[in-house]
């Protein structure tokens, strides 16, 4: 599957039914990250969910009941670096306080990131466009 260069941004949702017409919500996230902008159009892609439903006789995944992380890796996500580490790296903080660590940025820097490690108390980013 080719996917666009102008992607804004990526995410799951189910697709509510209201009547007369179908929802798909955004995430809050996208708002605040600037990828999507209320009031504005956009074009919408719809991919199937290749998650499988399991088997009669296999027994669904327990969810944990501990906060999953906001973020998931090979993710996109346009960040702003608040702070920088002991070691010299950029840091960013998402939803509910999330760290992103992002190696070669500097203080005050918007950077698109791609996440390539997920943490339960923080992610790593690779920058992969500087200074959006």
């Amino acid at each position: 599957m080719e996917i666009s260069e102008k992607l804004l941004c990526l995410f799951s949702a189910e697709v509510r039914d209201d009547g007369d017409t179908y929802t798909v919500e955004i995430p809050k996230r996208e708002i605040d990250t600037g990828s999507v902008e209320p009031g504005s159009t956009y074009r919408v892609a719809l991919i199937a969910s290749e998650r499988a439903e399991p088997a009669p006789d296999e027994p669904e995944e327990e969810v944990s009941d501990e906060p999953q992380p906001p973020v998931e890796a090979g993710e996109i996500r346009y960040v702003e670096i608040e702070d920088i580490g002991k070691q010299g790296d950029g840091i960013a903080r998402v939803e509910r306080g999330y760290v992103i660590i992002v190696p070669g940025a500097d203080i005050g820097e918007r950077v698109k990131v791609e996440i390539t490690e997920v943490k339960s108390n923080f992610a790593v980013g690779e920058i992969i466009d500087e200074d959006i």
